[in-house]
């Protein structure tokens, strides 16, 4: 082949944004199920209050497209949505795909100030909302933004909107913008785009086995990625999604029980309540492909009885709103198999190293942080210039999470880069210790914070919800005493409720809220 060689003009024949393969779809299979809007098996018709071809979610879609652009939504404008979990939140997200916008999904369980920062920070040109959240935007200062309610008229809306003119929408343009932990400041504005999200598809495919035959159960808030991407993917395969109204059980296990589900996502604080409920209602499971995340998290009795309960292996991962379901989304837990060995398998769709401070790998079995590059990966943070020049680093992004590699490739989560508890000099990673609180039945859930230490500086102190009320902080201590370092053990075993640990969004127990928890209760937590 010569140098001079001309090649066509591929830029639009190589690329579908994820608007068009949804389109693909509704062409391929109009009267298909696209979406089912579920509640509890006592209302609707045994829970199903609406159902939805892909046909009318594409005359929604693009109604909607329309409407946006009438209302002068051009490419890259922000749209910010306050709203419960519905068609027309879903609705929102293919509409802005289609024009090129960019869906700015808010977090109504924040406080006043955290949510003014999140809507200031990307400068919305029109708020899309639930009459739901009429009060709280009220309160807040929208600087005369304009507001639509998916409640009042919006269909007449829909129905007198002109077509949407054609916009060539690039990979690179973001399409989502979802917010990350504000656990160490103000919530971050991580902006997804059309490539990261087709490739997020493509991830759950490749690694869990999704086929378009499978649909997925959308309880997660949808400004929350579980509640969102997932439903898109299934979209653009092929596949189906029930959506409903949050962590609704009795939804949930009707759900489970009324269709083939290809990946139920269940955070930490989730499970029990689902076990519960499917256990009261003796649900007869269709077929699950698979269940849970962050096994890491998860204590192992938990995991062993939803994987019974279901008859479906248990997700291995770790993943993050900045990265999709990768870096590490290839293992599965096998039911009824050995948890003994929690090591987490990395995706064949991302590269993954584990580097030091100065970004050098570190040796085998040593503490690194993650860093990562590949197609799922967001585009950074909105508006943060230098956050992401530190966190983008020589073409990777670094995850500010710590990991360990052994010789056969297993990774282990060890914990926070920023959340090190150091201890006369020696590095002490929460996870260490987690790992083994968790793998005793009697625990209910478990978490290591740090504490001042006169002596050593800091030293980790573990607080422990039991569901075994004879479990004694001396039973703990023995089994940390066999399995770990001195300088490892906890210095206080404390023991408090469930109903005690403050969570984030994806049901982790944050670490700063817990240390703030010992400081204020003092005595009232104890060790036995």
């Amino acid at each position: 082949m010569t140098s001079d060689h001309q090649f066509p003009d591929g830029t639009a024949a190589g690329w579908l944004d994820v608007y068009a393969l949804f389109a693909e779809q509704a062409r391929l299979q109009p009267d298909a199920l696209a979406l089912e809007i579920a509640g509890p098996p006592n209302v609707g018709d045994a829970g199903v209050l609406s159902q939805h071809s892909y046909a009318d979610v594409l005359g929604r879609v693009d109604a909607l497209a329309g409407l946006l652009q009438v209302r002068g939504i051009a490419r890259g404008d922000r749209v910010a949505v306050v709203s419960e979990n519905r068609l027309e939140y879903l609705c929102t997200f293919l509409a802005a795909a289609r024009i090129g916008a960019i869906v700015a999904c808010q977090n109504w369980r924040l406080a006043p100030g955290e949510m003014q920062h999140c809507l200031d920070l990307v400068e919305p040109s029109l708020i899309l909302q639930s009459g739901r959240f009429d009060d709280l935007l009220d309160g807040l200062e929208t600087h005369g933004l304009p507001r639509i309610s998916y409640d009042d008229g919006f269909d007449d809306l829909l129905a007198n909107a002109p077509a949407p003119t054609p916009v060539a929408v690039q990979p690179e343009d973001g399409l989502l913008i979802l917010y990350t932990s504000g656990t160490t400041g103000l919530p971050k504005a991580a902006v997804i785009s059309q490539r990261a999200e087709v490739a997020r598809m493509m991830v759950l495919r490749l690694d869990l086995g999704v086929t378009p035959q499978d649909g997925y159960l959308a309880w997660s808030p949808m400004f929350h990625m579980g509640g969102t991407e997932h439903c898109l993917s299934e979209l653009m395969m092929g596949g189906f999604a029930i959506v409903t109204d949050g962590l609704d059980v009795a939804a949930m296990a009707a759900a489970i029980a009324r269709h083939r589900l290809g990946w139920l996502l269940l955070v930490p604080a989730t499970i029990d309540p689902l076990l519960a409920e499917l256990k009261s209602q003796n649900t007869v499971v269709k077929h699950v492909g698979s269940v849970g995340c962050m096994a890491d998290l998860v204590p192992l009795e938990t995991i062993a009885e939803i994987s019974r309960v279901l008859d479906a292996p248990f997700f291995n991962s770790f993943g993050a709103t900045e990265t999709g379901l990768p870096p590490a989304s290839g293992h599965l837990l096998p039911v009824g198999g050995d948890l003994s060995d929690l090591s987490k398998r990395q995706s064949s769709y991302c590269a993954f190293r584990l580097v030091d401070p100065d970004g050098n790998d570190v040796p085998p079995g040593e503490a690194g942080e993650g860093a990562v590059r590949g197609p799922t990966l967001f585009s950074g943070y909105w508006a943060a210039d230098e956050i992401n020049r530190e966190q983008f680093q020589n073409g990777w992004f670094r995850m500010g999470d710590l990991f360990t590699r052994d010789a056969t490739g297993g990774i282990q989560f060890v914990g926070r880069a920023k959340y090190l508890i150091k201890s006369g000099g020696e590095n002490i990673y929460p996870a260490e210790i987690e790992r083994i609180l968790l793998a005793d039945a009697r625990v209910e859930d478990a978490i290591v914070i740090r504490q001042p230490d006169p002596k050593w500086g800091e030293v980790p102190v573990a607080l422990v919800a039991r569901r075994d009320g004879s479990l004694t902080a001396e039973d703990l201590a023995t089994q940390c005493r066999a399995e770990l370092a001195g300088y490892k053990q906890p210095k206080q075993i404390l023991f408090v409720e469930m109903s005690d640990f403050a969570r984030s969004e994806t049901g982790k127990i944050i670490r700063e809220a817990m240390e703030r928890l010992v400081e204020e209760k003092g005595d009232s937590v104890r060790a036995e």
